[in-house]
């Protein structure tokens, strides 16, 4: 597992690199532009060259970036999905001259519209964006339940790839704030198996390819999402601790979005924590084997 957590890009993007390895990154996630606006940027040739560079064999292994909150896919509203597809392709793109490991994006929201309507809408701009994009993955990431949005289920996430075209470059980014807040009680190594179990059957294998670990300021099934220090929502220092050691996560870019333990961006200290509870999880785990191979 790659342990890390969202970085701004402010001054660039070996300027992000280095905020990375200050607060001790394995993995990193960046907004490749200003996340409530539709204006898109781009990064200059020469600061995409030395970040390739940089990752090519320094600490930092993964980057992932996240694209814009506006995107809806599945809006009625031909003019918002215009700007959403034309979004969606950037992020893609620039995610394609960085070489990241994703680009994550929220599916969307009905608006009220029919479901069938919005998530057939919703699998057209993906599958448009895939086409106008060489070889980024587009990691679609489950929502916390509220309102209208889709992607709250693995059945809804199952669908969504599949009326895009079932392409190899989709995905998931699995938050366990989201996760919690929607229901999946993610607190146990016992509830994460049985979580894992469930998102093979219905999306299948190999599709989870990024973590959002974030704790929940918010109860199991609340379907609201809003994101507490690690250890200090609703998942406590055990479920955090079980998430980070799920077997079938290892490998994974696993990034803490925050508010950090400062109160704002995420610091050295949510790293330090972060590797601390990994720790806590994995003992865990071999206890309860060395438990069981004595019954």
């Amino acid at each position: 597992m790659l342990l890390g957590a969202h970085v701004s890009t402010s001054g660039g993007l070996v300027k992000a690199h280095a905020r990375g390895v200050e607060i001790g990154a394995q993995a990193i996630q960046v907004f490749n532009q200003s996340p409530r606006m539709w204006r898109p940027t781009r990064w200059k040739d020469d600061d995409v060259a030395s970040f390739r560079e940089l990752m090519s064999g320094g600490d930092i292994r993964s980057a992932v970036i996240h694209a814009v909150y506006l995107i809806n896919c599945a809006s009625k509203d031909a003019e918002v999905r215009a700007k959403s597809v034309a979004s969606l392709i950037h992020s893609l793109r620039m995610g394609d001259a960085i070489g990241a490991a994703g680009v994550v994006l929220h599916p969307g929201s009905t608006v009220g519209e029919p479901h069938d309507e919005a998530i057939a809408r919703a699998g057209e701009v993906v599958r448009e964006a895939l086409a106008e994009s060489e070889s980024c993955p587009l990691l679609l990431e489950d929502t916390a339940g509220a309102g209208n949005t889709l992607g709250r289920s693995f059945a809804e996430l199952a669908g969504l790839i599949e009326l895009a075209g079932d392409h190899e470059r989709l995905g998931l980014c699995l938050d366990s704030c989201h996760l919690l807040a929607s229901g999946f009680d993610v607190r146990t190594a016992e509830g994460i198996e049985k979580l894992m179990d469930d998102c093979v059957s219905l999306v299948g294998e190999g599709r989870l390819r990024c973590l959002h670990v974030n704790d929940s300021q918010t109860p199991l099934g609340s379907n609201r999402d809003r994101h507490a220090p690690l250890g200090e929502g609703e998942l406590g220092a055990r479920g955090c601790a079980a998430f980070l050691s799920e077997p079938r996560f290892e490998g994974l870019p696993a990034i803490f979005e925050g508010p950090g333990v400062e109160g704002s961006a995420p610091a050295e200290a949510d790293v330090d924590q972060m590797k601390k509870l990994r720790t806590r999880g994995l003992r865990a785990r071999r206890r309860r084997r060395g438990a069981a191979r004595q019954t």
